[in-house]
């Protein structure tokens, strides 16, 4: 007789943004003349630009050549988009990463789910709170995390390391001593960031202690502030405590393509086993690789025309962040984020609980945010708003939530 993972069994309700997407789904059915505005997934609405479909075009037309045509991909990628990531993102910066310790994927959020399978059950995480629910959600399912408890919205094997307005929304170290810590920078979904030197103590922390960082930077492209790391392998000591995703949906526009990867330095040694080889190991099991047509595609961000363009992108949606922090500061909200991330975290007025404010938003405003709460604790009595949307719609939400006077 077959038997199902009881894990899943203990995740409570539907992931959020199932939980968003279904509830904005049901008020448009109800109000089908409504036109809601969504601010709150962090879905790029800018096309691919120009250099990337070109690249793409190329790529099909080799696709279609007998000379030229690829199957499988290698198990790390291919060394053309694997040299340039290091050289452009990581050597340039200083950063000692060389091709053979990056992993090509679909997609910093399948990474941030399945790195933890290369780490044994019994390790306790740490994580920010609010935090990106899939870091959690994936020990969940591993069977790492304890028992929830509803009440206080925490699970009893997790070590929650409170992000607030008091600590400029950056975590302190913990008392208690983890086995793994995830770190997000800029921060999702506060927007929050640290400087090297604060980062730097996180690293010198984590060799102390023993404990694997897990480092997304999925949103480095947005830093504008230069005391910011653009990644972790800025500091000292990184390489033997430190593991980085790193995606281009955000950057450059990859949502619905679908790219990313993984740095594992080889130095990354526990329990006498280099994590590099563990997780090469797990990659060519599990994963036939990203196709060459979207491999091409993510060299091209990298080519001197695709820079160009995507800054372009990047500005626009920082113009929108630009504009909602001001528009809802000026209108007396609580306000910060905005200025190193496409996220702008909001407080809710009133002592209004996250979901009820969600709720009286859709309703009166027609516009749709994301719930404080539905990042943990610490994310009760916020919301998030992202920049992702069109300049226009971003203008018109914030004017119509200005209009509600709270």
């Amino acid at each position: 007789m077959a038997h199902i993972n009881q894990e899943y069994l203990k995740l409570p309700g539907s992931y959020l943004f199932s939980t968003v997407g279904r509830k904005q789904r049901e008020y448009q059915a109800a109000h089908p003349e409504a036109k809601v505005i969504r601010l709150s997934i962090g879905d790029v609405t800018l096309p691919l630009a120009p250099v990337i479909l070109d690249a793409m075009h190329k790529a099909v037309d080799e696709m279609g050549q007998a000379e030229s045509f690829k199957g499988y991909a290698p198990d790390l990628g291919y060394e053309f988009l694997r040299d340039v990531i290091a050289k452009k993102d990581y050597q340039e910066r200083g950063c000692d990463i060389s091709a053979d310790e990056i992993f090509i994927s679909d997609g910093a959020k399948s990474d941030s789910a399945n790195i933890q399978e290369i780490f044994g059950k019994d390790n306790k995480i740490a994580v920010c709170d609010p935090v990106y629910p899939v870091y959690v959600d994936s020990n969940v399912m591993a069977g790492r995390t304890g028992v929830y408890d509803v009440n206080t919205m925490t699970w009893s094997d997790v070590i929650y390391m409170p992000c607030t307005a008091e600590n400029g929304f950056a975590p302190q170290l913990p008392k208690e001593t983890p086995d793994i810590i995830y770190l997000c920078f800029p921060n999702n979904p506060t927007g929050a960031t640290v400087t090297r030197s604060q980062l730097q103590e996180w690293v010198d922390y984590a060799n102390k202690v023993g404990a694997v960082i897990i480092y997304d930077a999925a949103y480095e492209a947005y830093i504008s502030e230069e005391e910011v790391p653009h990644s972790i392998y800025q500091c000292e000591g990184a390489r033997t405590c430190a593991i980085e995703l790193r995606s281009f949906s955000k950057n450059a526009g990859f949502t619905g393509v679908r790219l990313g990867f993984t740095v594992i330095p080889k130095d990354l040694v526990v329990d006498n086993t280099k994590l590099h080889s563990l997780w090469a190991r797990r990659h060519g099991t599990k994963y036939n690789g990203a196709p060459y047509i979207i491999q091409r595609a993510g060299e091209a961000v990298y080519s001197p025309e695709g820079q160009v363009q995507l800054k372009e992108q990047v500005a626009y949606y920082m113009r929108n962040a630009a504009y909602i922090y001001e528009g809802l500061k000026s209108a007396g909200f609580k306000v910060s984020g905005g200025v190193n991330a496409p996220y702008i975290w909001i407080e809710t007025p009133g002592n209004m609980g996250s979901w009820e404010f969600f709720d009286l938003l859709l309703d009166k405003a027609q516009v749709v945010c994301t719930p404080g709460a539905g990042f943990g604790p610490s994310g009760e009595g916020y919301f998030r708003m992202t920049a992702f949307g069109s300049y226009e719609n971003t203008v018109e939400a914030v004017e119509r939530i200005k209009k509600l006077n709270f």
